[in-house]
């Protein structure tokens, strides 16, 4: 199964184009979870025990991860293995460097911690992303148009009479055809226009789409324009918002409450748009 096919089949299981991000900080864990043995781990799992039928992806950060160091690391591989096997798992650590480097990156995602898909930078250039790209079960989200709000001081320069984020959604179209793996790319909900745009450059792509929640993107745009000409639906991704729906012992109900309301609100939008 390809990564397209694994995550378009989460998708339709599920009914649903939400994503959910784990994206643990250990001063805002629940109090009784700080005291375990795993903490971030502890976290983790409850919160995937409660929305597995709700997702159609998992996305962690890897930089939250890395902040409580080598227990750090284990604890996210320890969730990447309970995870259910049907729900594609995206490492968000936005990879990228030259020959052995990206090689060695893409090991680590792929095969030691076992994800199918990453997010990465794409302003190092084809040979760079091969490592991510050789294998149909694996997938690649390049930043295009991020959510932040500098994202334009780079991301609007002119490169070839047109902003740099067009040609990147452009190489990428291209590089989608020449590698056997699913290149997509990252556009925030927070710049509506751009996605359109973006959608327009690159309609068989797949969108990988942060901002809808604590950063108030434009969910509405988000549903309009992220599905790739194929079907496959974008990953529309929220964290802060689900993760942390509530600080007590409740917090995985509270947590599977969020997710399904925020489900439930991108498939109105999507009946709407029909």
């Amino acid at each position: 199964m390809t990564f397209e096919e694994k995550l378009l089949q989460a998708q339709s299981d599920n009914a649903s184009w939400l994503c959910v991000g784990l994206d643990p900080v250990m001063e805002r864990l629940p109090a009784g979870v700080r005291s375990s043995r795993s903490p971030l781990l502890a976290f983790g799992r409850t919160i995937v025990e409660n929305t597995a039928d709700i997702v159609s992806a998992y996305k962690p950060n890897l930089g939250f991860w890395l902040a409580e160091g080598v227990a750090g690391l284990d604890a996210l591989q320890a969730l990447i293995d309970v995870i259910p096997d049907q729900i594609p798992v995206i490492l968000d650590g936005k990879f990228n460097d030259v020959g052995h480097t990206a090689e060695a990156y893409a090991q680590t995602a792929f095969e030691t911690l076992g994800v199918d898909a990453v997010t990465a930078n794409p302003y190092l250039g084809l040979d760079t992303l091969r490592p991510f790209l050789d294998s149909e079960e694996h997938g690649v989200f390049l930043l295009a148009r991020t959510s932040n709000p500098s994202a334009p001081q780079l991301q609007d320069l002119e490169a070839e009479d047109q902003p740099l984020y067009y040609r990147v959604a452009r190489l990428a179209a291209g590089w989608n055809k020449e590698l056997p793996g699913t290149c997509g790319l990252v556009v925030g909900a927070t710049y509506p226009e751009e996605l359109s745009i973006l959608r327009e450059i690159a309609p068989e792509l797949p969108f990988l789409i942060p901002g809808i929640g604590a950063q108030g993107g434009d969910l509405a745009q988000a549903v309009l324009h992220g599905p790739a000409a194929d079907g496959v639906g974008p990953v529309i991704n929220s964290s802060r918002g689900i993760i942390y729906a509530s600080s007590g012992a409740d917090f995985g109900e509270a947590a599977r409450d969020a997710a399904l309301e925020t489900r439930d609100r991108i498939n109105r939008q999507r009946e709407a748009t029909r």
